[in-house]
């Protein structure tokens, strides 16, 4: 791992009225880890990744990233940087095919424009299919993404992802809304790519099963605040995480 981390957070706030959702928030994400941010509906774990991805400018604090500091930049910035972000909702185009979802997100990571009706729609070609290919879905280019299981829909959502040649990946809870089934391929999946390809993977997530299976470090919020993180095993064992959020020792 790299000396200084990929992502640095400091002092991180944001409040909606009288509402505090982040409230001073540090954060260290090494190069190359697996992290989980996991806590209580309402503890702030999506407004920190807005906050992070720039969907929303923060009150106080600091972002940094590789180095520097983009506490201030658009999401579109944050994406050029090598940040790529997936959402609670899947977000898709449900009327273009498989294939032109991904093939719009390495376009776009490329700085080049889509013609689906010019020399522009064989743009990519192989570097779209090879990330469909890395998700499970090559055999399903030609397909109507609206047309796609929930399950699947979540694997094109981490497609398009890919497709934007992250170094940090955040995924707000990958498996919401999935079968035992889905869930356990798809954080398999995750886990599979994001090793093969060098990825740094911070990720929401409420089934505990899924983050103390690959995380190898958790950071627990509560009402806005840090109240535990460490490895596994310690954030396991913190009497506060217990009581505010794990209930008996998992």
């Amino acid at each position: 791992m790299a000396d200084q981390p990929i992502l640095r957070v400091e002092g991180l706030r944001k409040s909606f009225g009288g509402l505090r959702a982040v409230d001073g928030v540090d954060l260290s994400v090494e190069t190359g880890q697996i992290h989980a941010i996991i806590g209580p509906n309402g503890s702030g774990k999506t407004t920190l990744f807005n906050l992070i991805t720039g969907h929303v400018a923060p009150d106080a604090g600091r972002v940094w990233f590789n180095g520097r500091d983009i506490t201030r930049l658009s999401s579109h910035a944050c994406c050029r940087r090598g940040i790529a972000r997936s959402f609670q909702r899947t977000n898709i185009f449900p009327r273009m095919t498989v294939f032109e979802n991904v093939q719009v997100s390495v376009l776009a990571s490329q700085g080049k424009c889509l013609n689906m009706f010019g020399p522009a729609k064989n743009m990519v070609r192989d570097e779209s299919m090879a990330i469909l290919e890395s998700v499970g879905l090559d055999t399903m280019v030609s397909l109507p993404s609206g047309a796609l299981s929930h399950g699947d829909q979540k694997r094109l959502e981490l497609a398009i992802a890919l497709g934007n040649q992250p170094k940090l990946l955040l995924l707000d809870e990958p498996t919401s809304g999935m079968s035992p089934q889905e869930t356990a391929d798809t954080i398999k999946l995750v886990e599979s790519v994001c090793r093969d390809q060098g990825l740094t993977l911070l990720f929401t997530e409420h089934d505990m099963n899924v983050v103390f299976s690959i995380a190898e470090r958790v950071t627990v919020l509560h009402q806005g605040r840090v109240i535990a993180s460490g490895t596994p095993q310690e954030v396991r064992a913190d009497p506060e995480a217990q009581r505010v959020y794990l209930g008996e020792p998992v």
